[in-house]
């Protein structure tokens, strides 16, 4: 097995497994939940608690918006029901099939695309008016590709809204001492048994730097508009969550 030549592969059938495990974020949204989006009950996360703020992407009616990364029934339903023009780009077959189970329950219309964002996407470029990309991008060696194409395949004027762990967070071992140093890259540092075991817990996920996560999107031509830290539930010592909002010019 040579995990560093398909490490993606490997990390969809972890959410495959996770899905199949009832996992928080692999369960869809239920009908009476949906059905609350009408009267303006709905929750839009980035990250883990925190709050979407609506004015980083209302209006959205006839917008056509990509859900990167970010299956499982959860979000894309929400936006889907505010009047959007959906499609969804995800890799794990589980999230996708959890997608495809509400918008038949609900009767409404998403495009369901089955792509890795380690590649090129599978769109022409100025495609979309708004990406919305919850935490992802650490499952993903070079977060600088992921920033490009999205430049590339949204409109002059569009949104990207991206939420990403906060490279502190892996310097730390389990007794939340300093230990490791970041950027932190498993397929440089790890031998094969090592990934697998990473693999087996949490995925394969990159610690990335502030300077490609944050500076890498304007090197891609985004301008930054907003950003807000969040925390993982009964997380106190630090924020372990930052979210984003970038426009293209």
């Amino acid at each position: 097995m040579n995990i560093h030549n398909n490490y993606t592969d490997y990390n969809s059938k972890v959410w495959d497994k996770w899905s199949d495990e009832g996992d928080t974020w692999t369960i869809p949204i239920s009908q009476e939940d949906f059905s609350k989006i009408f009267q303006g009950e709905y929750h839009l996360v980035l990250t883990c608690q925190k709050e979407v703020p609506k004015e980083w992407y209302m209006p959205v009616i006839g917008k056509r918006l990509l859900g990167l990364a970010s299956g499982g029934g959860q979000q894309m339903p929400v936006f889907a029901a505010l009047g959007a023009n959906v499609t969804i780009l995800e890799y794990s077959d589980k999230q996708l099939e959890a997608e495809r189970l509400v918008a038949e329950r609900e009767n409404y219309h998403i495009n369901i695309i089955k792509g890795d964002i380690s590649k090129r996407f599978p769109f022409d470029d100025n495609s979309f008016d708004i990406i919305f990309n919850p935490v992802s991008v650490q499952y993903v060696e070079d977060v600088e590709h992921v920033w490009k194409e999205c430049y590339r395949i949204l409109k002059p004027g569009g949104i990207l809204m991206s939420g990403f762990g906060n490279p502190f967070q892996f310097a730390l071992d389990e007794n939340d001492k300093v230990s490791n140093k970041i950027p932190w890259n498993p397929l440089k540092t790890c031998t094969e048994e090592e990934l697998q075991k990473l693999l087996e817990e949490d995925g394969l996920m990159f610690s990335h730097s502030l300077d490609t996560l944050i500076g890498g999107q304007g090197r891609a031509g985004f301008c930054m508009t907003d950003l807000y830290e969040d925390y993982h539930f009964g997380s106190v010592l630090a924020p372990t969550y930052i979210a984003t909002r970038a426009k293209k010019l």
